[in-house]
């Protein structure tokens, strides 16, 4: 199975911004990846995916505030934080569909998961 280590995540303060990397240990080029949260007490949120071919799709509290991309030649997804608020507190996942599986919206994403990380966390603090 695939294994992803996240990196990035730290205490900032509000408004601030920070960049989570994602590298995986196979080509990722063919398959949709992703990013999800949980926050301390709270259900699974999905962020945002990006599809093999660079569509993106992102929750509504992720757009026009998260950037998520990848580089498949390094094997990275990426996501880029910025207006960051203390509600985006959480520990953030990375994660790959199944192969040959694919996503239409977030909560289709967080319904099918395959592999995903440990996690890096992000503490915004007001």
């Amino acid at each position: 199975a695939m294994q992803l280590e996240e990196s990035g995540g730290e205490s900032v303060q509000e408004g601030g911004s920070l960049r989570l990397s994602c590298v995986a240990s196979e080509y990722i080029a063919g398959r949709y990846m992703g990013w999800f949260r949980q926050a301390p007490g709270k259900e699974r949120e999905g962020v945002a995916f990006i599809a093999p071919s660079g569509g993106r799709t992102y929750s509504d509290f992720a757009k026009g505030r998260f950037t998520i991309s990848r580089d498949n030649a390094e094997k990275r997804l990426y996501l880029r934080m910025s207006t960051l608020k203390p509600e985006d507190t959480a520990m953030y996942y990375c994660a790959t569909a199944p192969p040959g599986r694919g996503f239409s919206s977030i909560r289709m994403f967080l319904e099918n998961l395959g592999e995903w990380g440990q996690g890096t966390l992000v503490t915004v603090s007001s």
